[in-house]
Formats: C-alpha cells, sequence, structure tokens
C-alpha cells in the first residue's frame, strides 16, 4: 500500500467545455475499453529503464527526457501501418539520433522485445479483478502486436475479457478502427461503456469524437489540455472502481 489518501483518489467530474459530449447520461455501465500502456502499464517506467538506460549506457546525460522525445517520435512513426516491434525499434534508433547518441540496431531489438517486462501500475491487478467482480465487461484497446500484449498480459497477471490491437485492424489509434473493431466484436452500447485511458491523443479525443464517454486516469499528474472534457478524472483504478459502484445498475454483462 501506499500512503495516499483516500481523497487522492476520489474522481471527479470535469466541468470544462472543450470535446464533443458524450452519450454518457449518468446512467448505468455495462463495459470499459482500456488503453494499456500509460494505464494500465507504467509505460514512462518502461520506456526509461530500458530505452533511456541503453542511451545513458552509451554516454547521453543531456537535459532532454528520453520519455518525452520517445513519444514525440513513436507519434510520427504510427501515422502508417507497421508492426509494433518495427515502430519501438525504429522510434529507438530515432530517438538516439535526434539526443546525438548511435544506437545499434540490436539494442533497438533488445528494447521492443522488454515490453512485455514493463510494470504494471499497483493498483492495476487488483483493479482490474474488482471489475470483473462487479461484472464489468473488460476489454484492452492497445497500440501493439497481439504477441507483446499476450505477453505482457501473462507477466503482470492482467484479468482482461479480450482485446483489440493494431495488428488486428492494421491501423493506430488515435484513428478508429479499435473501436469499430470493439463494437462489432462486443455486444455492447455506446453509452454504456466508458473508454479508460492517460493518453489525450491516442485515446480520450478519439473516443469522444465518437461519442463514448470517457474516464481519464491522469497517471502523471499531467495538466488536461483546456480544449478536452473528458467525463471523469481519477488517479487510478480505484477511482474508476468507485465510479462504478456510483451505478447500482451497473455490470453483470451477457456472455452469450
Amino acid at each position: 500500500m501506499t500512503g495516499r489518501r483516500p481523497e487522492e483518489d476520489a474522481p471527479r467530474r470535469s466541468s470544462a467545455r472543450g470535446t464533443r459530449p458524450s452519450m454518457y447520461s449518468g446512467g448505468r455501465v455495462t463495459a470499459c475499453t482500456f488503453d494499456c500502456y500509460g494505464t494500465l502499464i507504467d509505460w514512462r517506467a518502461g520506456i526509461d529503464e530500458n530505452l533511456g538506460q541503453m542511451l545513458r549506457d552509451r554516454g547521453y546525460h543531456g537535459a532532454e527526457s528520453v520519455y518525452e522525445a520517445y513519444t514525440t517520435v513513436e507519434r510520427q512513426e504510427e501515422t502508417r501501418y507497421a508492426s509494433y516491434r518495427t515502430i519501438l525499434a525504429t522510434s529507438a534508433i530515432r530517438v538516439g539520433e535526434r539526443l546525438r547518441v548511435r544506437l545499434p540496431a540490436e539494442d533497438a531489438r533488445r528494447f521492443a522485445e522488454s515490453l512485455p517486462s514493463w510494470p504494471a501500475f499497483e493498483d492495476t491487478v487488483e483493479g482490474l479483478r474488482a471489475l470483473g467482480r462487479l461484472g464489468i465487461r473488460r476489454i484492452i484497446l492497445s497500440n501493439v502486436d497481439r504477441a507483446l500484449l499476450e505477453a505482457t498480459l501473462r507477466r503482470s497477471h492482467l484479468e482482461v475479457d479480450g482485446f483489440v490491437t493494431a495488428e488486428d485492424v492494421r491501423s493506430y489509434k488515435p484513428e478508429g478502427a479499435h473501436w469499430l473493431r470493439y463494437f462489432q466484436e462486443y455486444p455492447e452500447d455506446r453509452g454504456t461503456t466508458w473508454h479508460v485511458a492517460h493518453s489525450w491523443f491516442h485515446d480520450i479525443v478519439p473516443a469522444q469524437r465518437l461519442g463514448l464517454p470517457t474516464v481519464w486516469v491522469d497517471r502523471y499528474s499531467e495538466p488536461r489540455p483546456r480544449s478536452v472534457r473528458p467525463d471523469f478524472t481519477v488517479r487510478n483504478l480505484r477511482g474508476l472502481i468507485r465510479l462504478v459502484r456510483r451505478n447500482p445498475t451497473s455490470g453483470a454483462y451477457s456472455t452469450a
């Protein structure tokens, strides 16, 4: 357990004006779709402990954040479809170039293969299990390859009911193909499916464009863009569980 006070976990309803209003009207929730890396898995720590360490071992001691450099480069690489292993390795080499460090291709491949070892947030495993006990369908929508996500689920013991990957839809979020495939495969209503994520760019904004209720998980205490309005803000999955429990008719999805 951490020393976090209960009020720090409490969900907050957004009051700012911004993106398209969702279909949430205060009723039930039957399913949650999740981003994985950054929401359930600590991808900032994963990037720093793997790519960051590789670059530091090769002499990088600059002021620019490896994490910030990586996220900028990866976003550029995801404008076209390639396997996520390729995206990871190519982005790593480009980050090295940006930071004036030569990163060998072998190191870039090792960085790509490190993804399943990136740590889960401390509330993730029990949070997902608690949602399952409440009857909430839990589906991951992730910008990765199937094998990498499956390895992450096994290694971190994440209990979910299914997933849609970039490999499945040959596309990367913020494009809408992940959500369209989800609604094709699972009998859920848009108004009772909450999208739960950390990334504004990849998740919250596109989900709201589709009219989905959104829950922003503020994992890294980052400022919220004034133009974006999630339905709720939470610090972690404990806050999400509190939200679900406020809805007495929630859960009990059909597995038929």
